[in-house]
């Protein structure tokens, strides 16, 4: 079954830089009696073409809004942060090659830094994908986008630190040492904010996760993910996304206080709700249009057909996000769709059916 988008492949013209103008002028010599002429002036002009960028390939996807996206009559892609399998987790490289190659929506985690810009995240230090160490909420934005944020991808999996140092190829792009892919920029491999990617794919439903920093002891820091929360409502309203985005925490507080900061945004339901309703058929509020899980959850199967029909009697979508290397495969994804999964949030987007 072919779940991908239709996404047809369209060229923009290259615009041009305007000329650059020479003139080469004589300056004449004599008694201020004499005559001069001066030499005509000589014009040369050189035309260069802006290299064209991958983004500018990018079209809108067949749906435009998490209403449009709901009411599609198949399932959906869902690229888990870009498409960590197959481009560098999280970087604008891996969210422009996700929309090129069929992706029907971006997922992303979302922290701030330690200046309060939102960031695209899903770790809770930078240790696993950069060249740095550190608690990334410890950076300010800046620190973080100079980062190297495809140091350690190799492809295929999360991440590995114990491969041959030429396994890592796309490391030192962001920091020009190597140069990047043809319409691509350093600095599509840095880490990105919230706001970036939004702007730059104006036209994709975006499934944003506000994640929960952690002190080095593992102290949860609610107070900094609720502030994240009070960001992705201003900027999901400054940059008029409200239509096009799901929203989802691990937290139901987080959950709560987003949604008590803004009314007309889909969101997912928290951990605590989700089990309660699995468990006990606990309401979920109104603005849950999609359930996002696991197929897996504590060493049980729960996202059997059962739980799909059951869904779907309620009114409800769900999304599964896969929790094992082994899960990020076609054979599998068409297990879950076999099932009845309505999308699948998946790090290895070129591997779907």
């Amino acid at each position: 079954m072919n779940i991908s988008s239709n996404h047809r492949s369209a060229s923009r013209l290259v615009p041009l830089l305007a000329p650059f103008v020479f003139l080469i002028a004589a300056c004449g010599g004599g008694s201020d009696s004499a005559s001069t002429n001066a030499p005509e002036t000589t014009v040369a002009e050189t035309t260069l073409p802006v290299p064209e960028l991958a983004i500018d390939k990018v079209v809108a996807p067949e749906a435009t809004t998490i209403t449009d996206l709901i009411a599609l009559e198949r399932p959906v892609v869902i690229a888990h942060a870009g498409g960590d399998f197959d481009w560098p987790h999280s970087t604008m490289y891996a969210f422009t090659q996700a929309a090129l190659n069929g992706a029907d929506v971006l997922e992303m985690d979302v922290v701030l830094s330690s200046d309060g810009v939102l960031m695209v995240q899903h770790d809770n230090t930078v240790d696993r994908l950069t060249n740095n160490t550190g608690l990334f909420a410890s950076f300010t934005a800046a620190e973080l986008q100079a980062m190297d944020n495809a140091y350690w991808f190799s492809g295929g999996v999360w991440s590995d630190h114990s491969l041959a140092e030429d396994a890592y190829i796309y490391r030192g792009v962001r920091t020009g040492e190597v140069s990047p892919p043809e319409g691509f920029t350093a600095d599509d491999f840095g880490v990105a904010t919230f706001e970036q990617v939004a702007r730059a794919f104006p036209d994709f439903p975006l499934d944003v996760e506000i994640k929960i920093p952690e002190t080095e002891s593992g102290e949860v820091l609610l107070d900094s993910a609720i502030a994240a929360a009070k960001e992705l409502a201003r900027l999901i309203t400054e940059l008029d996304r409200t239509d096009s985005v799901v929203v989802v925490s691990f937290n139901d507080d987080v959950l709560a206080e987003f949604r008590s900061l803004i009314a007309d945004v889909a969101t997912s339901p928290g951990q605590t709700s989700l089990v309660n309703w699995y468990l006990a058929g606990a309401a979920l509020d109104p603005r849950d249009v999609v359930l996002q899980a696991p197929p897996i959850y504590e060493g049980l199967e729960v996202l059997g057909k059962e739980t799909f029909d059951r869904a779907h009697a309620e009114g409800y979508e769900v999304w599964v996000w896969m929790t094992e290397s082994s899960q990020e495969t076609t054979e599998y994804f068409n297990e879950l769709l076999s099932r009845g999964a309505d999308g699948l949030l998946v790090a290895a987007v070129t591997a779907i059916p």
